[in-house]
């Protein structure tokens, strides 16, 4: 799905968050739950849930739960098209809208579910400290800010400005995973005056952080190597190892070898769980371990699947291209016979501007397939508005379990640097304005 965010820099002030309910006496028990009980807790309700949001809404015809959530399925078919996306910005909203259909079908079957825990994760990611973040602004002047930030898009500046506020101050190295060309470990160097080890893979980025540092002096140094490798990891006991937006198995290798390394202290930001080398994820906590849950790649990017603002155009964009998908689905399926989706490679928005039928030959191409000569594009044109219609409802209740399937995998990690002797806590750097992905995990190692 594509996702669209605007924010400034003035946002990188975190807001206060607003809930569905008032924090009562469940939520405030819940706060006070350990990460590991809170974990089984969630563990739970995805389990019992996973019909609902472990879906693949392009292979379906219908809703594939209909039969035994009716109350919901009446409740996501009266929505109208024109307010999903709306609904499906905001967890509050969501989760007021289709909670009590979903409430009425599990009366229904007597059964139980902690949905409560749905409308009990802002509570319990406590924001950060933001306090630093001006302080980090008035250690570098106007004209430094400026050579420090040129070329970073402004949101990302400010998360890379939010995230080195978190960074606790001391003397000790700081090492930058992935560091890409390294503007956060340059702003660490700077504003903190403490050493800087930047590892990254691509050898220009690498070139590029080191021409930058040499011009300002600063005492940060790249380290080109794979963080896949067999290699030394370049992690230590005394160090601070840090991570903003590592993906997928790139910031769990962080956490598995920093660990190791018995490394003072892990800051990280995870994003984009699904780009893992293994076919299924594969858990790191001893409560995830004994989970009943497999989860695929796909599923594992619910959690990602959150629009949040976006300009009418784009939006028109999106939508037509997921008709066109889904109408030249439903022509491969007569065609090749077939009731499985077929997926095609990703287009350029110019090619949206071409029609459908250009489109569909464009497709058939890329996929071999053989178009009848009478095609009726019209036809299929609208089978795929149809089936658009059908798979936004389907994602629309799927994603009521997004930000709970993430706070699953964010205290799986928590849970296990807690079982390898951190204390950790879980928190949010910035706000959702300038990026979903605005979780934070702080794990400390006391000395010996």
């Amino acid at each position: 799905m594509l996702t669209l965010y605007h924010a400034g820099l003035a946002a990188v002030f975190v807001p206060v968050f607003s809930y569905l309910l008032p924090i009562n006496k469940s939520a405030n028990i819940l706060l006070e739950t350990s990460h590991r009980d809170r974990l089984k807790q969630l563990d739970t309700l995805l389990v019992q849930s996973r019909a609902l949001w472990q879906v693949k809404a392009f292979d379906c015809t219908q809703l594939p739960w209909e039969k035994q959530f009716p109350s919901l399925a009446e409740k996501v078919w009266s929505i109208s098209d024109v307010d999903i996306d709306e609904l499906d910005k905001g967890q509050t909203k969501l989760n007021a809208e289709l909670l009590p259909a979903l409430q009425r079908d599990l009366a229904r079957h007597d059964l139980a579910w902690g949905l409560d825990l749905l409308q009990q994760v802002d509570p319990v990611l406590a924001d950060g400290d933001t306090s630093q973040v001006r302080h980090l602004g008035l250690l570098l002047s106007d004209k430094e800010a400026s050579h420090f930030s040129a070329g970073i898009k402004g949101r990302k500046w400010s998360q890379i400005t939010a995230f080195a506020a978190q960074i606790k101050q001391d003397n000790s190295e700081v090492l930058e995973w992935c560091a890409g060309k390294g503007h956060l470990g340059r702003l660490i160097a700077k504003a903190h005056s403490r050493p800087v080890v930047s590892l990254e893979w691509q050898q220009s980025l690498c070139d590029e952080g080191t021409k930058f540092a040499d011009k300002w002096h600063l005492p940060q140094e790249f380290i080109c190597a794979d963080a896949f490798a067999p290699q030394e990891s370049k992690l230590k006991r005394e160090q601070q190892a840090v991570a903003l937006h590592a993906c997928g198995d790139l910031h769990v290798r962080l956490l598995r070898l920093a660990s190791q390394a018995h490394t003072r202290s892990i800051i990280i930001s995870p994003c984009c769980y699904h780009l893992i080398q293994a076919e299924q994820y594969l858990g790191m906590s001893e409560v995830v371990l004994d989970s009943e849950l497999v989860l695929s790649r796909h599923d594992l990017q619910v959690p990602l699947q959150h629009s949040t603002i976006a300009n009418a155009k784009q939006v028109e964009y999106r939508h037509r291209e997921i008709v066109w998908r889904l109408g030249f689905d439903s022509l491969q399926r007569e065609v090749n016979r077939s009731r499985r989706y077929l997926p095609i490679p990703s287009i350029k928005q110019s090619q949206l501007n071409e029609g459908f039928e250009a489109f569909c030959n464009w497709a058939a191409g890329k996929k071999s397939v053989e178009l009848p000569v009478d095609l009726d594009v019209d036809l299929y044109l609208e089978l795929g508005v149809q089936r658009q219609r059908l798979t936004r409802r389907i994602d629309l209740v799927a994603h009521l379990f997004r930000a709970t399937l993430e706070h699953w995998l964010l205290l799986d990690r928590v849970c296990f640097l807690e079982e390898q002797g951190y204390s950790v806590k879980l928190t949010r750097f910035c706000s959702e304005a300038i990026t979903p992905r605005n979780s934070l995990i702080l794990a400390e190692k006391a000395a010996n």
